[in-house]
């Protein structure tokens, strides 16, 4: 893979150059830049099949960087700091990142990733999602990327009846009926929603309060959905569920 590695300061360039080299060696680093625009003219330039974003470099961004492409044919991995701007608008798109500094299993699980998206031919409207999230000047996304094993589908969050866990995967059950696999964790899911008021009632389930229909006494402690489901809610949710569902 013909890989960009972008970064505004030199030694993180330095770093992931060596972790690649290391760890990757199906990467080929064809340049590296530390500005959104010898970004742009590298990218135009030498065509990659992956590139490495930085997401907060000086005043920019690297989203301004996907923003002055006409074409992004190509995988990207973000590498950020947890709390950067942005970072929820890469989950809610469902792409790769790394938090710095960089760990070298997730570097390896991520370019694996964008290997088997390529070998594939898998082509998404990721980064197209992620450019229309930020336009938006309300903070909390409406719409989520769910990465299927085939394809990325696009759900409304008010679709989204709840969630549960399948070891490491999670079920996503919509209210049209539909039932979606994707491979990331319950817990990933419920932190990145939370902030939409979605309850996590137990360690296996995430609920929807909008389909909330009652809360049932029996066992300690059950929502009754308006689907007909019962969801457990274990003794250490319970309260917070409660006084969730009381500010509904």
């Amino acid at each position: 893979m013909r890989a960009i590695l972008i970064d505004d300061e030199i030694s993180n360039l330095e770093n992931l150059r060596t972790l690649l080299e290391k760890h990757c060696p199906q990467v080929t680093i064809m340049a590296t830049a530390q500005s959104v625009r010898a970004a742009v003219e590298a990218i135009e330039k030498f065509l990659p099949d992956l590139v490495f974003l930085d997401i907060q470099m000086g005043e920019q961004t690297g989203f301004d960087v996907l923003k002055l492409l006409p074409r992004r044919n190509f995988e990207v991995i973000f590498v950020t700091a947890y709390d950067q701007y942005g970072i929820q608008a890469v989950k809610f798109a469902a792409l790769d990142y790394l938090l710095k500094p960089i760990d070298i299993e997730e570097l390896i699980n991520a370019v694996h990733k964008a290997e088997n998206k390529l070998a594939t031919q898998i082509k998404t409207s990721q980064l197209d999602f992620l450019l229309q999230q930020l336009k938006k000047p309300d903070t909390n996304a409406s719409t989520i990327a769910l990465q299927m094993q085939s394809e990325i589908r696009y759900v409304t969050l008010s679709e989204i009846i709840r969630c549960e866990a399948d070891n490491t995967y999670t079920y996503f059950f919509l209210a049209n009926s539909e039932k979606i696999l994707v491979s990331k964790s319950l817990k990933e899911y419920a932190d990145l929603l939370r902030p939409n008021g979605f309850l996590r009632t137990h360690q296996s389930h995430l609920v929807n309060p909008k389909y909330v229909k009652s809360w049932l006494k029996e066992d300690g402690g059950i929502l009754l959905l308006t689907s007909g489901e019962k969801i457990p809610v274990s003794k250490p949710n319970k309260e917070t569920v409660k006084q969730a569902l009381h500010r509904q």
